[in-house]
Parts: structure tokens; C-alpha cells; sequence
């Protein structure tokens, strides 16, 4: 019997390593990565949506603080994809990646160098049983709250503020326009 494996549904259970296919500019590492969320009760239209916001922290690899999924973006590929990558690879989580929240230039806590930092947003559709880091990682859900507190890097927590403030400018122009449809039906029938 032979069965057939849809190579999108394949995780590799190694992460990439080493620093030979890293991009550089101007001497700054650059690196890319994730703030994976989702929403509790699934109604991302809800007036209470911002409440029911759900983000994925994973623990460092030396287990000193929590941080979002991050890493080196290499030459073979585009912010997005090793973003995304980064996200499986340490997290275990898939999803959309958004648009891009901003960049950060910050010094590295191990290397005495500067580094530059681009995040963007992830909805997750899929979280992983296995995946490459889940025996250097944990991964934990909690409110944006909660993430503010136990994040340990300053450019990250402006990151999920940037996520805060997208999402609910998006929360804002649905219930314009839901409130701006029941004017106009309001509208037609005051004529009778």
C-alpha cells in the first residue's frame, strides 16, 4: 500500500541552523518573525473581540523569559516565508501571515552587535502536535495582557501594540460599516 502525503501538510523536525545563509545589512543580522494570535470564540467580529484575543509566547531557548517566534531570515527566502518558518520551527503554529507591523533595530542580548527586526501577524489556522523545538520550547496562549507583562524584549511588546491597534482599527471599520448598512435600511423605510 503506498500513501500519498501532501508536501504541505510535512513538517520538517529539524530547524534550520548556523549563520552561512543569513542576511546581513550593513553588518546588522537581519531577522524576522511572528506574533501568532487567534481568537477564543472564534467571532472576530464580535464588539468583544479584542477581549476574546488570544496570542502564542514561547519560552527562550535557555528558558530565561518569553518572547514571539524569531529567527534568522536567510538568503533562499522572503520575510514572509521565514517568518512563517520561524513560527513553525519554534512554535509549532501555522497560519496567514499578515502585512508587515514595522522594523526594529535593537542590540542582540548575546552578541554585542546591533540587529535588525521585522514582525509581522499571524492568525493561526493549525497548531502542530510535533514540531522541530517543542523539546527547547514551550509554547503558551494568553491575553494581550498578560503578553505585555512576561515578553522580555522592549521591540516586541511595541510590535503587539501595533497588533492591538490594526486589529482593532479593523473591529472599528466593520461595526462603521454594519451601523452604516442599518442607516440605509432605515433611511428607505422612513419614506413609507
Amino acid at each position: 500500500m503506498v500513501a500519498l502525503v501532501s508536501q504541505e501538510n510535512v513538517v520538517a523536525l529539524v530547524s534550520r541552523t548556523g549563520r552561512e545563509f543569513q542576511r546581513y545589512r550593513k553588518g546588522r543580522r537581519q531577522v524576522v518573525g511572528c506574533i501568532p494570535y487567534r481568537y477564543k470564540i472564534g467571532d472576530q467580529t464580535s464588539l468583544e473581540a479584542l477581549d476574546e484575543l488570544q496570542v502564542l509566547v514561547i519560552t527562550s531557548q535557555k528558558g530565561k523569559g518569553m518572547l514571539f517566534p524569531k529567527g534568522g531570515w536567510e538568503l533562499d527566502e522572503s520575510k514572509k516565508e521565514a517568518a512563517l518558518r520561524e513560527t513553525v520551527e519554534e512554535a509549532g503554529v501555522r497560519g496567514t501571515v499578515e502585512g508587515k507591523l514595522g522594523k526594529w533595530s535593537f542590540k542582540s542580548k548575546t552578541h554585542d552587535t546591533f540587529y535588525e527586526g521585522y514582525m509581522f501577524p499571524l492568525l493561526v489556522q493549525e497548531q502542530l502536535d510535533f514540531w522541530p523545538e517543542q523539546n527547547v520550547r514551550q509554547r503558551i496562549w494568553m491575553s494581550v495582557s498578560e503578553a505585555r507583562e512576561v515578553c522580555q524584549h522592549w521591540w516586541m511588546k511595541e510590535a503587539l501594540e501595533r497588533l492591538v491597534n490594526r486589529l482593532t482599527a479593523r473591529r472599528l471599520a466593520r461595526v462603521r460599516q454594519i451601523v452604516g448598512s442599518i442607516h440605509c435600511i432605515g433611511d428607505a423605510n422612513s419614506d413609507f
